[in-house]
């Protein structure tokens, strides 16, 4: 009989490096190519994206589980900010770290006076140049988060994101020639996926 296998050292502390790898998980089904890319410059694997995940889900399903904001805090360590929001006739917390992948954006967690999170995605940093698309060819792959998305093609439409961490957007914007499309943008984690467009109608306002 063969010798035994060595027993599998444990997993060290899950760090931001992972979780970055994370969102990228999420993104890989839209925008492979880019989340490869992305990938390498982590200096990691396919397998460690992918054991990144489940050790992501692991944490979010344990019986044991700290609360989302604790665990963000935990992962991320304390937040470069924390700006007061008023959503409404509430008031909450933004809390906002970077992550080296994007420079110009931000990962923020939305906190209520009680603790619990009513959101969590990509914004654009303080003080960075935002992005401001025109027309429906600015609207590339991680150019923009959903806020700036739906302050340029306003009144934009939310629509339910086909898994928790998607949002959908609908709105109308111009071509290059001026020609107005329908447009269905996906967004993950607040960055934008994809988009579908259609020309409006006859009928169209």
């Amino acid at each position: 009989m063969g010798a035994m296998p060595s027993p599998k050292p444990p997993a060290g502390p899950f760090t931001a490096a992972d979780f970055q790898l994370v969102l990228l998980r999420r993104m890989a089904d839209h925008n492979p190519g880019l989340v490869d890319d992305a990938r390498r410059l982590l200096g990691a694997s396919l397998t460690d994206m992918r054991e990144a995940n489940k050790r992501w889900q692991a944490m979010l399903h344990s019986p044991r589980a700290r609360s989302a904001a604790a665990r963000y805090r935990s992962v991320l360590g304390p937040p470069e900010s924390t700006v007061a929001r008023r959503i409404g006739d509430l008031d909450c917390e933004a809390r906002l770290w970077p992550l080296p992948l994007w420079p110009d954006l931000r990962f923020e967690v939305l906190v209520a006076p009680d603790g619990v999170v009513w959101n969590e995605w990509l914004v654009r940093a303080p003080g960075a140049p935002g992005a401001a698309p025109r027309t429906v060819e600015d609207l590339v792959p991680w150019s923009c988060t959903v806020d700036e998305a739906a302050r340029a093609f306003g009144p934009a439409r939310p629509l339910q994101g086909t898994a928790p961490t998607r949002w959908g957007l609908a709105f109308t914007a111009p071509d290059r020639d001026g020609t107005a499309h329908e447009v269905v943008a996906e967004f993950t984690w607040g960055l934008l996926q994809r988009t579908a467009t259609a020309r409006p109608g006859p009928g169209a306002p």
